[in-house]
């Protein structure tokens, strides 16, 4: 985490930014507010790439009603193994607005750490990023019957890739838009109700231990966790929309995942999504 600290107006605040009690409610209320202002920002071969956050809720809204399409249940857990980029994102937020809970991996954790946390978590869906991370899926299926898709949201190298348990993310917001134009009017009724099914006493995501000194332990953090805590984050330090915040730390951690991503969807401060981490001073 890395704020832009130039701005004179950091004072504590009581104030609620934006309302909602659960990170769906507040996450969609914050984008139909601000709409076209940038809220993310990701670089790509050298040059910084902007998203809005009406383009942020379409690929959510997408990534939610393909999962809705495929059969996931209020209530049910993804997991998410993959570096820190905005599709990391992408994936959380679509599934907690689809009603379900959110787990990340960590990208270094090997194949049989990938298996104990996904069927630990009882994850039914699992987010991979790329090759790398799908090999590691691939090898611990065989011990996960829970485990109804596998997500890849960079395909290079996989093109050719024919496999019934594997799609890209771009096939699964593909899917969501086949039954966003399918329903019609129904779509957006069906897209708020999923919205507003979460309750905030309910679980929203899971935060792994390291397992230093045994097995993994999923901290359980419902929705009243992660809003309380971002209203409180706004005590010590408040941010606006002019801030700027630096993202590289693994959104699996809580530190990043809360006081980082959660809290700028809150305040609306820019997220940016480094290229490289190990070429941050």
């Amino acid at each position: 985490m890395w704020w832009n600290t130039d701005n004179k107006n950091h004072w504590s605040t009581r104030d609620i930014v934006v309302p909602g009690d659960t990170i769906p409610r507040l996450f969609w209320n914050a984008a139909e507010k601000r709409a076209d202002k940038v809220i993310f920002r990701q670089k790509s071969f050298g040059l910084w790439q902007t998203l809005t956050w009406r383009e942020l809720a379409g690929i959510v809204r997408e990534i939610g009603m393909g999962l809705v399409e495929l059969g996931f249940e209020p209530g049910e857990t993804v997991s998410i193994l993959g570096n820190t980029r905005q599709e990391w994102l992408f994936c959380d937020l679509g599934a907690l607005c689809a009603g379900g809970v959110s787990s990340g991996i960590y990208p270094t954790d090997s194949a049989t750490q990938v298996q104990y946390l996904s069927e630990d978590s009882r994850s039914v869906y699992l987010f991979v990023e790329d090759e790398e991370q799908l090999d590691k899926a691939l090898e611990a299926r065989e011990q996960l019957p829970l485990l109804r898709k596998i997500v890849v949201w960079d395909m290079e190298g996989l093109r050719g890739l024919d496999d019934p348990q594997v799609i890209s993310l771009e096939r699964l917001r593909e899917i969501g838009r086949e039954r966003i134009a399918r329903l019609g009017a129904a779509a957006d009724a069906e897209w708020r109700a999923r919205i507003d099914s979460r309750r905030p006493g309910d679980l929203a995501i899971l935060i792994y231990t390291s397992g230093t000194t045994g097995k993994p332990k999923g901290a359980m953090l419902s929705h009243h966790n992660v809003v309380y805590s971002i209203h409180g984050f706004n005590l010590i330090i408040a941010q606006n929309e002019s801030d700027e915040h630096m993202c590289f730390l693994p959104l699996c951690h809580v530190a990043e995942r809360m006081a980082g991503a959660y809290f700028s969807l809150y305040t609306g401060a820019v997220l940016n999504f480094v290229e490289n981490p190990e070429t941050i001073p």
